[in-house]
């Protein structure tokens, strides 16, 4: 099977993501979003974020107005701080390198799995990080959404962020950006 456990993984991902916040963090901007940002083949994450300020400076930097803001608002790929930090998850990706690859040679169940600890690994490391108070205590928790996201979007991202955010914080989030439960009707029909 693998040669590395979901737990030494899910450390490697706090610990990469922790330094990279810190240094994203000490811009001093206020940030309303963060979320680590997998492949529909939950390769080796990568960080987004958005600050205000930062949305002012796209707004203004692309001629948009207030109401285009919302095209962007929660966009990870248009986020100026799209895999910040990365050199701190060299380690990361040479722990997803020692995983059982993600590829054809795997059976569906065997796929599935693997990437379920992989999503497992990045959602724990993106809770212990929220324990520890990365992302504020209290009101200040309330002011940023926080996920692990897999793109392209899917309703598994609507339930990561319900899992590790208080609903306070997920409010805006909710009604602007999560992704709607699939649908179960198979005539297409409402």
């Amino acid at each position: 099977m693998s040669t590395i456990s979901t737990e030494p993984l899910a450390d490697e991902i706090m610990k990469a993501t922790h330094m990279a916040l810190m240094e994203l963090f000490s811009t001093n901007e206020h940030f309303y979003y963060c979320s680590l940002i997998t492949t529909g083949e939950a390769l080796p994450p990568l960080i987004s974020a958005w600050s205000y300020e930062a949305l002012e400076r796209f707004a203004k930097n692309n001629k948009y107005e207030d109401d285009d803001k919302e095209l962007i608002k929660w966009s990870y790929a248009e986020s100026p701080y799209l895999d910040f930090g990365s050199r701190h998850f060299d380690k990361v990706r040479k722990l997803f390198e020692q995983r059982p690859p993600m590829d054809q040679t795997r059976s569906e169940m065997e796929w599935q799995h693997e990437f379920d600890c992989r999503i497992e690994a990045m959602e724990t490391a993106i809770r212990k990080l929220d324990q520890l108070g990365i992302f504020g205590m209290d009101e200040d928790r309330d002011k940023i959404v926080i996920n692990v996201e897999v793109m392209p979007p899917d309703y598994s991202n609507t339930q990561r962020a319900i899992r590790l955010n208080p609903i306070s914080a997920l409010s805006e989030w909710l009604l602007e950006a999560a992704e709607p439960p699939p649908s179960t009707s198979t005539t297409g029909e409402n």
